[in-house]
């Protein structure tokens, strides 16, 4: 296992969460190309800093399963999939969420 970890790097998840870790990546994904992870006002999803209510709760989530590491990596797949636009504001979404740091 030490083999496939120094070339793959280590699991950032325990291998039975993969399909909610996909699952909650591909929600992200879609929230930062359909909606926003910010808002101008607060309401309709969006908490009273206006930042997206989902979007806080799959980084709460994210941070139980594999902490700062799976929320990096998520965050990476965002900027790659939905722009680094929507990669910003979910950094800032994700503000004072479990251990984030970007």
């Amino acid at each position: 296992m030490a083999f496939l970890d120094f070339i793959f790097g280590p699991k950032l998840y325990p291998a039975d969460m993969s399909k909610e870790v996909q699952s909650l990546v591909n929600e992200l994904v879609n929230i930062g190309i359909k909606e926003d992870y910010l808002s101008e006002r607060p309401g309709n999803g969006y908490n009273a800093q206006c930042r997206h209510v989902r979007t806080r709760a799959i980084g709460k989530r994210m941070d139980e399963i594999g902490g700062n590491k799976l929320m990096q990596w998520a965050y990476a797949r965002v900027s790659k999939k939905a722009g680094k636009v929507a990669a910003s504001h979910l950094e800032y979404a994700w503000t004072d969420v479990g251990h984030w740091q970007p």
